[in-house]
């Protein structure tokens, strides 16, 4: 970077907004056209939602509906609620949000450390339902004095935030050419906005959606009618209706994406580009790589990485939460096999040796966020140790020893085992019992299947 293009320090980090970078991407096949991505991750709150959220929010002050020390209130999932944090903590507003439970540890976690009340709700419930994260946000904001509901789905604030900054940066950066500009929908106000810039400025400019596979927007573009509702694991984008800042008739293509192709393409972004991104971006990027190898002319399309993928690391980084959720790759065995979400074989288990300590075993229980290990001495099974044993170890020994005892002191070495080809009917004794499921193959271990593991393989069944 040479000194030409440096700033000024800034007084605020609401300064920092906006002007994001732009990257041609090289690495992936395009067809014809050339891909470029603009990098809404730079932003201080690290997404594109930290233009709306200021947006919003000083059109609140300009009409007098959010006064000094008043409380702002929001359904989010998530990236909303952390422009609102970032700008409104600044400004001296306290933060509510109702959050759908599928909402990531990171997020969460990021509006707490912000001071952020945050209210999780579910996720499977529709509008209408007394525990949709909206109808919910409505409530609570009616009943806290000075308090206001922003409603990022109906407020003119945020369409107006991408026609005012989003829009004329990615024209001046792409020297006024651009061909295709590839959005997704969560509130419609990225759609609506840079549909309205570019219809005024760039006529050619072709609005495409790109929508998680379950979302009802893609299907009723491409069909005129309005699907069933699914379920996604993306973040951010897809809904269940049509919001009102969402106008879709700017919309010339639009595209279903599964969330395994989302998060795929999420991940090659990092090893192609290295470019951390989110569940959305991958998903954005996935549509604009269908719709540039349709084409048949060459192209020049814009899409965004919405938000950091450091959002998302327990998520869309974690191979055994992908595992989990069934979208990985994975040889199935069609056996108990099948519902292992850590594989010793493929190095994902947590596991501890005889000789480690406790303090040992507890940092692996704690990181992993697992209630019990496996302990191999060379490879084979030889205990378990669970909270339980470590919890009647320490406190049965004088506090200088407690965790530096040996796990071999404290393991179950007596276990109950299944084989892999036992029936799935087998695990229910076992959980009965309030114990893991530890499987063998013959006589080698192959993992642990818990409660949760076989809730995951049912659900993925259904």
């Amino acid at each position: 970077m040479t000194a030409a293009r440096l700033t000024p320090p800034a007084a605020s980090a609401l300064e920092l907004i906006g002007a994001t970078p732009m990257l041609e991407l090289t690495g992936f096949d395009t067809g014809p056209c050339r891909l470029f991505v603009k990098l809404e991750s730079a932003n201080p709150g690290g997404s594109i939602k930290d233009r709306v959220a200021r947006s919003m929010i000083e059109a609140a002050e300009a009409d007098g509906s959010l006064k000094p020390g008043g409380t702002i209130v929001e359904a989010t999932a998530g990236n909303t609620g952390l422009g609102l944090a970032q700008v409104g903590v600044l400004k001296g507003y306290k933060i509510l949000l109702v959050v759908p439970d599928k909402m990531s540890r990171e997020k969460i976690q990021h509006l707490r450390a912000l001071g952020v009340d945050v209210r999780i709700t579910r996720s499977d419930v529709g509008k209408g339902h007394p525990e949709y994260y909206q109808d919910m946000a409505e409530r609570l904001a009616a009943d806290i004095p000075g308090a206001i509901y922003i409603n990022q789905f109906a407020n003119p604030a945020n369409p107006k935030a991408h026609e005012t900054t989003t829009g004329p940066e990615i024209l001046e950066q792409m020297g006024g050419d651009i061909d295709a500009m590839v959005v997704g929908v969560g509130s419609g106000g990225t759609l609506t906005g840079l549909g309205r810039f570019f219809a005024k400025t760039s006529p050619k400019t072709r609005m495409v959606l790109a929508d998680p596979e379950g979302s009802i927007l893609a299907p009723l573009v491409n069909t005129g009618k309005l699907i069933e509702p699914g379920s996604w694991v993306v973040e951010g984008i897809g809904e269940d209706f049509v919001p009102t800042n969402c106008d879709l008739s700017f919309v010339s293509a639009a595209y279903s994406i599964p969330d395994a192709e989302s998060i795929g393409v999420a991940r090659e972004l990092l090893t192609r580009a290295g470019v951390l991104g989110g569940s959305s971006t991958g998903a954005l990027l996935a549509g604009a790589l269908r719709y540039c190898r349709e084409q048949t002319e060459p192209k020049r399309v814009v899409t965004l990485v919405c938000d950091t993928g450091a959002k998302y690391l327990s998520k869309v980084y974690n191979d055994s939460w992908l595992a989990e959720q069934g979208l990985t790759e994975r040889t199935l065995h069609g056996d108990l096999r099948d519902l292992i979400a850590r594989s010793p074989a493929e190095g994902a288990a947590v596991t501890v040796g005889p000789a480690d300590t406790l303090l040992t075993a507890y940092n692996r229980m704690r990181a992993a966020d697992v209630s019990q290990l496996p302990v191999l001495d060379g490879g084979r099974l030889i205990g378990l140790i669970d909270e339980s044993d470590l919890l009647d170890a320490v406190e049965d020994s004088k506090p200088e020893k407690r965790f530096s005892q040996p796990v071999a002191a404290a393991m179950t070495a007596k276990l109950d085992t299944l084989q892999a080809g036992d029936p799935l009917e087998a695990l229910l004794p076992v959980f009965e019992r309030d114990q893991v499921a530890i499987v063998l193959d013959g006589r080698e271990f192959v993992g642990l299947i818990t409660r949760i593991d076989l809730i995951n393989y049912l659900r993925r069944a259904a």
